[in-house]
């Protein structure tokens, strides 16, 4: 059902435990997940002081990344279909789990990102008081769909994902990053 893979993750900031993690996630006849692409979970990448949320805001604009928005993540399990997303973490943490009901709960903490493809499901289970995110959409989705774990918005889904186009440019790195080694190199 998930697999991981772990590289290191070592040109957005000076911190030396920067790590990325890949999980590829199985459709589980709700939540249809990507088959293509995997969830990526980046550890570590913006230092304290590259955390602001209008800093991060423009630095995902500059990438391509739009429609950003600061909040925190449904507590419910949900996905997009027209559309990718990633998930700044600008402060707090929050333990979150993706796929639908049955796949991985990861923690995420101030200064982790991750970039989740098209599908893949994701619901928060808890949250620090303090918890703040910034979220966006490769330009030209903006327009995110909100889809929940039935199977009437499965079945659609399945026609929706592979349609989706591939981001040009990393949230964070831009021409260099974890997008660009785990998606565009395919």
């Amino acid at each position: 059902m998930v697999g991981v893979e772990a590289l290191e993750y070592g040109h957005l900031s000076t911190h030396l435990d920067r790590m990325i993690e890949t999980h590829h996630l199985a459709d589980d006849g709700l939540v249809p997940n990507n088959p293509a692409l995997p969830l990526i979970m980046m550890t570590g990448v913006l230092a304290a002081s590259e955390r602001d949320a209008s800093a991060i805001i423009a630095r995902l604009a500059g990438n391509g990344w739009r429609g950003a928005w600061v909040n925190g993540i449904y507590p419910f399990h949900h996905y997009h279909a027209r559309s990718h997303e990633v998930l700044v973490i600008a402060a707090g943490s929050a333990r979150v789990q993706f796929g639908g009901p049955s796949g991985p709960a990861l923690t995420l903490a101030a200064g982790d990102a991750v970039v989740i493809p098209a599908g893949v499901g994701h619901c928060r289970l808890s949250a620090s008081p303090d918890f703040s995110v910034v979220g966006a959409y490769p330009a030209g989705q903006e327009d995110w769909d909100l889809k929940r774990a039935t199977a009437d918005e499965h079945a659609q889904a399945l026609r929706d994902i592979p349609h989706v186009p591939l981001p040009m440019r990393d949230p964070l790195g831009g021409a260099t990053g974890a997008v660009v080694e785990s998606w565009l190199a395919r």
